[in-house]
């Protein structure tokens, strides 16, 4: 149990406007925590604020572009004056864009790269002189099983995850000695938040998700359970040994299924008009907790669309072992 954490948690939240982030702002809440809440979008904050002290909890939010290196400095500065120490930083920002490599700007390709990975720098940046001045202190860091498995149709999302995980083991071995500081590493699968209606989209269709898509509620349960118990990885959604052995063994085989999966889906999905999203900007409006993608007939027409995905997936796993035995 981490030390002076008892009783009411202090607790810092980055991209907490929405999705994981407000979810887990209400699941500490309702535990009684203070909570310093920070993103892009105002009205999004003010939202998520008055529910987590509907909840129990009491909050204060700042607008904050975690891209903006001295402006997140500022903001840990001003959250710990607030809270008197923090027990657990959660940085939780994450954007995507969805389409071919070479069909999606370069300037969003970076921005994604920019809040993605250097965001997360910048957060643990802020927050470490603080846990090492404090000699304790959790700093969860939210990644995404696509820290493990390529995702074609979004490389620079993968190039983000993959550095974010790298990023993760070497903060958390130079804090090695420091039993009372730790880095947890959460990676959901798909989970449905107002995420993807914010993704840049250069498909030419809309954007969906598969079928099994969990609520944010329950990554939020997990990223609340490590302020009493930190571990290193905690996966979402699948079992972590066989995401770790998946990713060593065949590290090919989950992208050749996933690039599969999005052709197929992109075939069969309703057009829909290329966007920039929310990349550059934050939503106008509050977008609240849930995406709504896991409706009844929303999933129904999902289903449709993963019964050619097994095909595509059965397929690439073919041609993976027919290449290996040639190899």
């Amino acid at each position: 149990m981490m030390r002076g954490a008892r009783q009411h948690l202090r607790v810092v939240i980055t991209g907490a406007s929405s999705g994981i982030g407000a979810a887990t702002a209400l699941a500490f809440a309702k535990k009684g925590a203070h909570l310093v809440l920070a993103a892009r979008g105002e009205a999004g904050l003010e939202d998520v604020a008055a529910k987590v002290r509907a909840a129990g909890g009491s909050a204060e939010v700042r607008t904050l572009d975690v891209t903006d290196a001295a402006a997140v400095a500022a903001f840990a500065a001003e959250a710990k004056e607030l809270l008197g120490e923090i027990d657990l930083w959660f940085s939780n920002v994450g954007v995507g864009v969805v389409g071919k490599y070479h069909d999606v700007p370069i300037a969003d390709h970076a921005r994604v790269i920019d809040a993605n990975l250097v965001g997360h720098m910048n957060d643990a940046r802020a927050v470490w002189p603080i846990f090492l001045g404090q000699d304790r202190g959790t700093w969860v860091n939210m990644i995404s099983v696509g820290g493990f498995f390529a995702t074609p149709y979004a490389a620079a999302y993968a190039a983000s995850k993959f550095g974010l995980r790298g990023f993760s083991e070497a903060l958390r071995a130079e804090v090695s000695k420091r039993p009372h500081i730790h880095v947890c590493d959460v990676y959901p699968t798909f989970v449905d938040t107002p995420g993807i209606d914010h993704a840049g989209n250069y498909t030419g269709v809309k954007l969906s998700l598969p079928p099994g898509a969990l609520a944010p509620e329950t990554v939020a349960k997990a990223v609340v359970k490590l302020a009493r118990r930190p571990r290193n990885t905690t996966v979402v959604g699948a079992p972590a040994c066989l995401l770790k052995l998946g990713q060593f063994a065949t590290p090919n085989l989950g992208a050749a299924i996933m690039n599969g999966f999005m052709d197929v889906w992109s075939d069969r999905a309703e057009p829909g008009a290329d966007s920039q999203g929310a990349l550059h900007a934050a939503p106008a409006g509050a977008s609240g907790v849930e995406g709504g993608r896991r409706h009844p007939e929303r999933r129904r027409k999902a289903a449709v669309v993963a019964g050619g995905v097994a095909a595509a997936g059965a397929a690439g796993l073919a041609a993976f072992l027919w290449r290996r035995r040639h190899d």
